[in-house]
């Protein structure tokens, strides 16, 4: 089973019938319960997610230069002000 935290409120999602048999006949065949069924694909779903925002980041950082231009760099050091250690 699947730890996690919960909150105190409930959300409510609407699922087509079809897809909330589907859900509930995977479930059973991996032997979850529909709340760790969900957990897991939607955590699944958002990894995926997540990972092809790096690959178009990573993409667009092999054309682009990313660093910062020596004006920003200059204006950063200039409104920091002077510190001693």
């Amino acid at each position: 089973m699947m730890q996690y935290l919960t909150q105190n409120i409930e959300d409510y999602v609407s699922v087509s019938p079809p897809i909330f048999k589907a859900a509930g006949n995977m479930a059973k065949k991996l032997g979850m319960n529909l709340t760790d069924f969900y957990t897991l694909a939607l955590t699944s779903y958002m990894t995926k997610f997540n990972e092809n925002i790096t690959d178009t980041l990573d993409r667009i950082y092999e054309k682009e230069p990313s660093s910062i231009e020596p004006v920003i760099i200059n204006a950063q050091s200039v409104s920091l002000g002077k510190e001693s250690w």
